[in-house]
């Protein structure tokens, strides 16, 4: 984890009981036992999982399904019954919740009551926003629900910069929402959520990297992360594709293509670790999966235990080692390949 941070960091490790630690150990060895004999092999549960609260969002970022309203899956909102049905099966083992795929979770109107269920069962949670629904109550709602931690996506400093990519957002809303959290958290006496700016670096936004910094600051947020952005059209050179090397996933070919900077290598932590599940019940990989494409289970028909062991999971695992690049949603993929880092 980069940037560490004592408070979080300690409030996670509180969250390892014995029973996830030995889950944990069962899945890091297959991992690498897979790895060693080129044939996946699965020992345990997962450590993490994300749980997709809403398909729908209010913003149209460019490079983003919700935003684009380009989905071929339905439109929906996770079922808080469903949901503690799943989370009861996995529970002891899970160590990391995320509550997000697609979508804007605060969006469902049981959100944070799902969060809470969760954190009372010592899950570490967490959640990604786009902050125009953190009002003053929502905010308050938020620490008392138990959120370890909380990422606020803010992709620029001024507001013309910020809705080149957050397409119909309102800055002032965003930063409004992160002053309530800060607020409410010093009301309450509370440690949690561990809140950071996220800030997605892209092409029109690139030279405020320092002022988001500065913002930051400001406000009382905990830290800064920059993430490098998933382009989908990038081999002829893309608008969003940032100049600084240090932030693109892509770099500029002789020829004036673009590639990926990074090698795929044909094997993936998260395939071993860290499913993602859809509003509606489908087991998918990962993230990257955004249309629910490669259905490896649904929930509505069997257990997570069965599932997780099934033959659609163990074939694809073997795909991926077999060849990576010749999986459409590997094929852009900069990220999967190490282990916690």
């Amino acid at each position: 984890m980069p940037d560490f941070n004592w408070n979080d960091s300690v409030n996670f490790l509180s969250k390892l009981t014995p029973r996830r630690f030995l889950n944990a150990t069962k899945v890091l060895s297959s991992f690498y036992w897979s790895k060693l004999f080129n044939k996946p092999t699965q020992w345990g549960l997962p450590i993490s999982i994300s749980f997709e609260p809403t398909t729908s969002c209010n913003l149209r970022c460019p490079e983003c399904p919700s935003g684009l309203r380009a989905f071929t899956r339905p439109t929906g909102m996770l079922q808080e019954d469903f949901f503690r049905k799943t989370i009861d099966e996995i529970s002891k083992e899970l160590l990391y919740l995320i509550f997000y795929f697609q979508g804007e979770p605060y969006l469902n109107p049981a959100f944070l009551d799902m969060v809470k269920y969760a954190s009372d069962k010592g899950i570490y949670t967490a959640t990604s926003t786009n902050a125009h629904y953190l009002t003053d109550a929502n905010a308050r709602r938020t620490v008392e629900s138990g959120l370890d931690r909380l990422i606020i996506s803010i992709d620029g400093t001024t507001q013309d910069v910020y809705t080149q990519y957050r397409v119909g957002g309102q800055l002032h809303k965003v930063i409004e929402g992160a002053k309530n959290i800060v607020k409410w958290k010093k009301e309450l006496n509370s440690k949690k959520p561990f809140v950071f700016f996220q800030f997605l670096v892209v092409k029109p936004n690139e030279h405020q990297i320092e002022d988001i910094k500065k913002l930051a600051a400001e406000i009382g947020v905990d830290q800064v992360r920059f993430k490098t952005a998933q382009v989908y059209d990038y081999e002829e050179g893309n608008r969003l594709i940032p100049t600084i090397d240090k932030y693109s996933r892509y770099h500029k070919k002789d020829d004036g293509t673009y590639a990926i900077k990074n090698k795929l290598g044909n094997s993936c932590w998260r395939l071993w670790h860290s499913p993602v599940i859809t509003w509606d019940g489908l087991v998918v990989p990962c993230c990257f999966d955004k249309d629910a494409q490669h259905k490896l289970g649904d929930l509505k028909k069997d257990s997570f235990k069965t599932l997780w062991q099934n033959g659609h999971y163990n074939q694809f695992r073997s795909e991926l080692m077999k060849g990576r690049k010749n999986i459409d949603i590997c094929a852009n993929c900069s990220e999967g390949t190490k282990v916690w880092g």
